[in-house]
């Protein structure tokens, strides 16, 4: 039995191209801030790096600050924002990811004022609501511009026009979408954070872009790296990791986003035809591989087991916390029933996934859902 992976938006695996980068980043062991031989190669690896993700987002390389990881880089940027003292008014929903919501709720504890657009069953904040939002002191908006759990995809342009015009600081959370379609950051964005294991990288690295101008408050301290905004000696195997992936996606982004948006629409069509009461959760439209689906009359739970007992990885839209099983955050800020999330799976492709993969998966489900 063929083992099949459909959780492309927890982790991709990462590209054997990528292992290599990260090995022969490893024996470039010097420190980059070092002015001798050693340290210059790793020097030089990270200017590479830099101009590459700067190249591949239409950015300038000083505008990139490398990270550990995506939720660092939302950290980085909104604490940063603020500084030690929050105060103002912040727009954001209830359907972003951890990373975000519960550092705008602890920014909201320390002093900031917030409002959660209600996203509905579409499944994201629209620009009429993002306008409807804004108060004298609304300092900023921070929106992610995929959702990582529906696939629904943000207005990014048209909210970027509307902070822009306002003069509000707008922070996109971009991890679910780099790798999905081919996009330029507009004008009015102030940040995009990213990560690195969603696009067959490797983990604990991540990037920032932060447009020249926007002022940040460093929370990790200590030396000048990253320009003085982000302390810490950079972690040049992952960063080389981070940049072959993205040198591998740049010239077949557009052939791979067409595929999996194929495989993905064919899914859903074969699911619908063997179980006709199932319902995509999410309305608006959606990056090119995900669906969340939800099987009426099914426990979520007893299906994921079912699929990981027939080799196939998904995920369910719940988390454990506190030891009792509750449902997606995501879903019920949709308005979803509890019994609607409570039947929800996420299915997430990648460039690897096949036909045939697919349409083993669809198997699989009908003969349990039929039983």
């Amino acid at each position: 039995m063929k083992n099949i992976y459909l959780d492309n938006n927890a982790t991709t695996e990462p590209l054997p191209e990528v292992i290599e980068a990260v090995i022969k980043g490893c024996c470039t062991f010097g420190n980059p801030s070092s002015i001798h031989s050693f340290g210059r190669a790793a020097k030089a690896r990270l200017i590479h790096a830099r101009q590459t993700v700067a190249t591949f987002l239409g950015t300038r390389p000083d505008e990139i600050i490398f990270t550990s990881s995506g939720t660092e880089a939302l950290n980085m940027v909104l604490r940063g924002f603020f500084g030690f003292r929050p105060a103002g008014h912040i727009i954001t929903t209830a359907c972003e990811h951890a990373a975000v919501y519960n550092t705008i709720q602890a920014l909201e504890a320390a002093g900031c004022s917030v409002t959660y657009i209600p996203v509905g069953s579409f499944g994201a904040a629209t620009p009429d609501q993002v306008t409807a939002a804004i108060q004298p002191d609304t300092r900023l908006i921070t929106l992610m511009a995929a959702n990582n759990e529906t696939g629904v995809r943000t207005d990014i342009e048209g909210i970027a026009r509307i902070a822009l015009e306002h003069g509000i600081a707008f922070v996109v959370d971009g991890v679910a979408l780099l790798g999905k379609e081919r996009f330029q950051i507009p004008q009015g964005v102030s940040a995009l954070c990213c990560s690195g294991h969603k696009i067959h990288g490797p983990k604990g690295v991540g990037f920032a872009y932060v447009r020249k101008g926007l002022k940040l408050q460093p929370h990790i301290t200590g030396g000048e790296q990253e320009g003085g905004r982000r302390s810490g000696t950079e972690d040049i195997a992952a960063i080389s990791g981070l940049t072959t992936a993205i040198e591998i996606l740049q010239p077949i982004l557009s052939e791979t986003v067409a595929t999996q948006r194929t495989l993905r629409d064919l899914f859903e069509q074969k699911l619908h035809a063997v179980c006709p009461g199932i319902c995509i959760n999410g309305d608006g439209p959606r990056i090119c591989n995900t669906s969340n689906i939800a099987f009426p009359g099914m426990e979520g739970e007893v299906l994921l087991t079912q699929l990981d007992l027939h080799g196939i990885a998904a995920s369910h839209g719940s988390a454990c916390a506190s030891g009792a099983l509750e449902p997606s955050r995501v879903l019920t800020s949709m308005g979803l029933t509890r019994a609607r999330c409570a039947s929800s799976l996420r299915f997430s492709l990648s460039r690897f996934t096949t036909e045939e993969e697919i349409l083993r998966v669809v198997e699989v489900i009908s003969q349990w859902t039929s039983t």
